[in-house]
């Protein structure tokens, strides 16, 4: 595989594998310098996209004492559920007027415990080079899945977006659910390219935090 070369970046890139600024994650890059790939990053949130049908990226956010208490009091589940409304879907508001969480699932089984979210965003696709707009001059509605989950006293947000829906939208004809399932896997498959820093002690997390 060939990954994908960008601009300076704050984690690391070698081969095909990108690493975390902190050293928290790396994986596997799932973009192609022959499909347009490209990589950009901050601190906590790196970024893939691609000239085809992919635009994914993944937040890791370390977690103060007040989120492991939150985390701890209310339990994964709600925590996440909370951390969501509070903090993403605010900002989708923010950005994306109308805004709105089309359904969520929590899989308890999947590592400790994670909450996917469907969220339909209108005009906030982030393929608005490439779709028209529409009769009133705005972008159409995007549908975007994430998927949240704590490792190591850090909060992950995995997120992509359904290129079809806003590619295709003549010959786009999945169901909800349909939508889901499809959602889901690639976010899973995202999930599937990911390797974390071994887990600390929970005395040793403590005695790291300032």
């Amino acid at each position: 595989m060939v990954s994908a070369q960008t601009a300076p970046l704050h984690g690391q890139l070698e081969a095909d594998s990108y690493a975390s600024p902190t050293g928290e994650f790396s994986m596997t890059v799932p973009v192609l310098v022959e499909l347009g790939g490209v990589i950009s990053d901050t601190p906590q949130v790196v970024t893939f996209r691609d000239a085809f049908n992919l635009h994914a990226s993944v937040a890791c956010f370390r977690m103060d004492a007040t989120q492991r208490w939150e985390n701890e009091t209310r339990g994964r589940r709600e925590y996440l559920v909370w951390f969501f409304s509070e903090f993403v879907q605010s900002d989708f508001r923010a950005r994306f007027p109308g805004a709105a969480v089309e359904s969520a699932r929590f899989m308890p089984e999947l590592l400790g415990g994670s909450l996917v979210v469907f969220n339909l965003l209108p005009g906030g696709t982030m393929f608005g080079d490439r779709v028209p707009s529409m009769s009133n001059g705005e972008l159409p509605v995007a549908k975007r899945g994430n998927l949240m989950f704590v490792h190591n006293s850090h909060l992950y947000v995995v997120s992509t977006e359904l290129a079809e829906k806003v590619l295709q939208p003549r010959t786009f004809s999945l169901t909800e659910e349909e939508q889901n399932t499809l959602l889901r896997e690639r976010l899973l498959k995202l999930i599937g390219r990911m390797a974390f820093r071994v887990s600390l002690p929970i005395t040793e997390q403590l005695g790291a935090v300032p």
